[in-house]
């Protein structure tokens, strides 16, 4: 083997154990992100800082990935292929966008405005998650009725809604203290409870594509469940940020 490619797979070693050691909280972190994608991404991370891949450049990748995607939803036939295609650019844009802050902290090239440059593509994606599934349901319907058009809209402001709170409470959490909830030990079925409300399951969905009776109903419940725990969330902010008044 040259020297140079021992030198780097040395390299891409050091990077996993280093990345390994240096990784952001799990605590309240859904199972797909807990235990595929933030372990992906760390080796993904490891082998593109070897090649000089900066951060910027993995958001770069991910947003190409995702957009492909959401794009292929949009104008193709539903199908198995289709469907795993999707899912694939999908899930694969997700890694991608665990490796932009995983290079960042291995190379201590963080930066506002590359993190400013990763929420704002996030931001983008959120937004056009649901209105891609709107629009492949009005082409191509995957079930007869004419209101099934109304799940993706519900669950748009359902994602749009958590992912400000999601940004919002760190902000107005600065200063203050942990919530007690914070303090006290995660429960470990927690991690699995929440596991359909992790983006990476939503990638997934679409794998469903070729049956889409089957395909509609696992998107619906999925909508179902997080409409539902967005209630329970909102419900747990409201109340915490008016302890924070008092």
């Amino acid at each position: 083997m040259p020297v140079t490619e021992m030198s780097r797979t040395s390299r891409i070693r050091s990077n996993v154990a280093a990345l390994s050691a240096a990784q952001k909280p799990s605590r309240g972190t859904a199972a797909y992100s807990r235990y595929v994608n933030r372990p992906l991404g760390r080796r993904v991370a490891a082998v593109a800082a070897a090649f000089g891949v900066t951060p910027n450049q993995a958001t770069a990748v991910s947003a190409t990935l995702s957009f492909s995607g959401l794009l292929l939803l949009c104008l193709a036939d539903p199908s198995l292929g289709v469907g795993i295609a999707v899912s694939l650019l999908l899930a694969g844009g997700y890694v991608m966008d665990s490796v932009d802050g995983q290079i960042a902290r291995l190379t201590g090239t963080g930066s506002r405005s590359g993190e400013w440059l990763d929420h704002t593509v996030d931001c983008f994606k959120t937004c056009s998650f649901h209105l891609a599934v709107l629009i492949s349901f009005y082409r191509f319907p995957p079930v007869e009725p004419e209101w099934a058009l109304l799940v993706p809209v519900g669950f748009q402001i359902v994602d749009m809604v958590t992912f400000f709170g999601l940004i919002m409470m760190p902000l107005l959490r600065q200063g203050t203290p942990a919530p007690s909830d914070d303090l006290t030990p995660e429960n470990p079925l927690r991690t699995w409870a929440i596991l359909p409300t992790d983006y990476g399951i939503f990638c997934w969905v679409f794998v469903l594509m070729g049956w889409p009776t089957l395909y509609f109903a696992g998107y619906t419940a999925l909508f179902a469940i997080n409409a539902l725990v967005l209630v329970v969330v909102l419900r747990k902010w409201w109340r915490e940020l008016k302890a924070m008044d008092r």
